[in-house]
């Protein structure tokens, strides 16, 4: 990763490109890509393909909601490394759609990576760090079910890309817009959907 960290999103759409070679690819070898222990272009990664044109896949916002649930778990728990099972890891996804995500998140990655700077890196020490991650470790436990809710899982998973965001650019006012977020959003989408 480039040690100019405004344009650490860029870098990370960039290799997932390079890994969405042929017609799929495991969720392992994307995970290889960036690199085990890259918990925060992990994180981002999957939640961007969730708010991407990939996420119209039945299932992927589950399978999202899944790794990014056990990889929040285990940076809560300071593993230096994620583990996920192999059904998970083997799962398959499609390049076209991956390549058509990335395609389609391009320009609103460069007009975000415009505002983003190191800032507020209080944040990243804990116990105000656990703050964000249990509120995503809440997040991920009703993504299932927004399957059933057009466009819920990709709003949730854009709280969450946004969180990622600023861990990778260790922006510290990117990571407390993304805390208010996640206290409010997940209530007005469940209103909306199932409140009736």
């Amino acid at each position: 990763m480039s040690t100019d960290r405004t344009h650490a999103l860029s870098e990370v759409l960039n290799q997932l490109e390079t890994a969405a070679d042929g017609d799929h690819i495991k969720v392992k070898e994307l995970i290889e890509c960036l690199g085990h222990n890259s918990f925060g272009s992990i994180m981002l990664v999957f939640s961007l393909i969730c708010t991407s044109p990939a996420s119209a896949i039945p299932g992927v916002t589950t399978l999202v909601a899944v790794i990014v649930f056990m990889l929040t778990l285990q940076m809560i728990m300071g593993r230096d490394a994620l583990w996920l099972p192999a059904i998970v890891t083997d799962r398959n996804l499609s390049s076209a759609k991956l390549q058509q995500g990335i395609n389609w998140l391009r320009k609103p990655v460069r007009f975000v990576e415009r505002f983003l700077k190191v800032r507020l890196t209080f944040v990243f020490h804990r116990p105000l760090f656990w703050v964000p991650l249990f509120l995503i470790l809440f997040l991920t436990l009703f993504m299932p079910f927004m399957e059933v809710v057009p466009a819920s899982g990709s709003i949730a998973s854009a709280l969450i890309a946004t969180f990622a965001a600023g861990l990778l650019t260790r922006d510290g006012a990117l990571v407390l817009l993304s805390m208010a977020a996640l206290v409010s959003v997940p209530f007005a989408i469940w209103q909306l959907g199932f409140g009736g």
